[in-house]
């Protein structure tokens, strides 16, 4: 038997991997570099440990880690999103890249329709108020979701569940999803235009690319409704964040809630601290209980997958 300190590595970029994953990646020497590693900090590790394949959970695998992971074969995304991922030098230099798309789709489509309540029934301003001592019943009005479009910006695994949530709520549900062929029935395809100008609520569910930074901006507000709530649970990047907040003071936004910050974690002076009608969330929108045994397993799988894939 192979040594301990001689066993092929594999690092997390975090501090944990779920047990069931962990199971699956016996026979490897698995390192983890803490919850909230730097590039310097991975840098630094991969030329320590010279990995075969890392696991991301946390943290940015630049072109910098790359060069520095002689070994390295594949990066295996723990989560969809795959924008902390520098893939055009992991093409160059011949890194697989993988994801484990729909492990948490669930938790985020929960996520997503729990911010969707918490905003129309101004869940957390009311509870502040009642906090203060306050008592709002005579003045306060919500909104009823019954009747009301929802519009989502992206139709995989998670914008579809959030379709059936709608669904179920009694919404008009439309979709904007360029890359799709088939929408599934009880949902109206229109285009983008169409989606800024119909929709009561807007939740994005899209990945993050060139082509859509700040997707949500002055302009595209412009053309919303009037009292409009908006919901991020995808990728901080696609929504301006000034224009956000401006659009929530006027109340050309009724409400939003956020999951996702361009800078993770967003510093202490950030615009939407102190919004009162804006709900963030630590970026937590994917891990529940399940997700994170999900992830991890599929994240793990898909690292054996790449690796038997090149032996072969």
């Amino acid at each position: 038997m192979t040594a301990p300190d001689q066993r092929i590595s594999i690092l997390v970029t975090g501090a944990d991997l779920a047990p069931e994953a962990l199971a699956l990646l016996e026979g490897f020497d698995v390192k983890f570099a803490g919850a909230r590693p730097t590039e310097d900090d991975l840098v630094r590790t991969v030329k320590e440990l010279d990995p075969i394949g890392i696991i991301l959970r946390y943290g940015r695998i630049t072109a910098r880690v790359m060069d520095a992971a002689k070994s390295l074969r594949v990066i295996s995304k723990h989560g969809s999103g795959i924008d902390t991922i520098d893939l055009a030098h992991a093409k160059v230099k011949g890194i697989d890249v993988r994801a484990a798309v729909g492990a948490n789709a669930v938790a985020v489509a929960e996520h997503a329709l729990a911010s969707i309540l918490v905003c129309a029934k101004s869940i957390v301003p009311l509870h502040q108020s009642m906090q203060q001592g306050q008592w709002l019943k005579s003045t306060h009005k919500s909104m009823e979701l019954r009747g009301k479009v929802l519009g989502l910006v992206g139709l995989g695994a998670i914008g579809r569940l959030v379709a059936q949530f709608g669904r179920a709520l009694g919404m008009k549900v439309i979709a904007f999803d360029p890359y799709v062929t088939e929408v599934p029935e009880g949902i109206g395809r229109v285009t983008l235009d169409e989606l800024w100008a119909k929709a009561d609520v807007i939740s994005l569910h899209c990945p993050l690319t060139d082509e859509n930074r700040n997707l949500v901006n002055e302009h595209t507000i412009s053309r919303m409704k009037d009292g409009v709530i908006i919901v991020n649970t995808a990728r901080g990047g696609l929504v301006d964040d000034l224009a956000l907040v401006r659009a929530l003071k006027t109340g050309k936004v009724r409400a939003a809630a956020v999951d996702s910050y361009q800078v993770e974690p967003p510093p202490a002076r950030h615009p939407f601290v102190g919004v009162p009608n804006l709900v963030m969330t630590p970026h937590i929108g994917g891990v529940s209980e399940q997700a994170y045994i999900n992830m991890g397993v599929q994240a793990a799988k898909n690292l054996l997958d790449s690796l038997r894939c090149r032996q072969g």
